[in-house]
């Protein structure tokens, strides 16, 4: 698939022609995406963002890191973290940027070392894109997590997208097909998943995990950490 939104980065880092980048979905019209939300400093993150970097503990691996904007934040903290990201540009980006330890893998075949703190922010969960891969995900970062390791992440419960009704397909209604679109390009249409706290935990207790929601706000967006039994 074209590497859209490592290319939106590239670009907005470079200060080359950008345009605007946008998400095209299946539910409702196309949502403009600021490239420079990837770039942002910590006084401009939400309380989850805040939060879940203060709760990161020993090795750290920062996974989707993107343009590098947590990882940069960690670092300068004094944490021994590693951002990992499938898209070459971005990756090459982060290391412009000042990232010392880059990885340029998907996360499902990335099993070199064990870490203390798993972080997927900004909806990072949501690289799983449906129910059963999140289930595998939960099972592969096992192998991931040094004993007494920690997973943290956010979602969000999008039941309001539906208006009270959900669809009744058998599909569940956070496996959503999202498309990039920049500079006259688009992805292919790809699943990305949001998953309410009620089914995340059901699945988590499942694949063996203990499940804590460490803070929810209004909009049933929430943060949470998962251990292993």
């Amino acid at each position: 698939m074209k590497d859209i939104l490592g290319q939106a980065i590239h670009d907005h880092y470079h200060q080359q022609q950008e345009h605007q980048l946008w998400i095209n979905n299946q539910y409702g019209p196309s949502e403009e995406m600021p490239v420079e939300a990837y770039f942002r400093e910590e006084d401009d993150m939400p309380d989850i963002e805040w939060l879940a970097l203060n709760e990161c503990r020993g090795d750290i691996l920062d996974i989707g890191a993107g343009a590098g904007a947590h990882v940069l934040i960690l670092q300068e903290r004094g944490f021994d973290v590693t951002a990992l990201d499938i898209s070459n540009m971005a990756s090459t980006v982060m290391k412009a940027r000042g990232v010392h330890k880059v990885i340029t893998a998907n996360i499902f075949e990335y099993r070199d070392q064990q870490y203390d703190t798993l972080l997927l922010l900004m909806n990072g969960i949501g690289l799983t894109g449906t129910l059963l891969q999140l289930k595998t995900f939960l099972q592969h970062t096992k192998q991931l997590l040094k004993p007494g390791g920690q997973l943290l992440f956010d979602s969000s419960d999008i039941a309001y997208l539906y208006e009270g009704k959900l669809p009744e397909n058998g599909v569940y209604y956070g496996e959503i097909q999202y498309q990039y679109q920049y500079n006259q390009q688009k992805t292919d249409w790809f699943p990305w998943l949001y998953i309410d706290e009620q089914t995340l935990t059901r699945i988590a207790e499942e694949i063996g995990y203990n499940i804590e929601v460490l803070l929810e706000d209004e909009f049933k967006q929430y943060l949470v950490r998962l251990t292993v039994k």
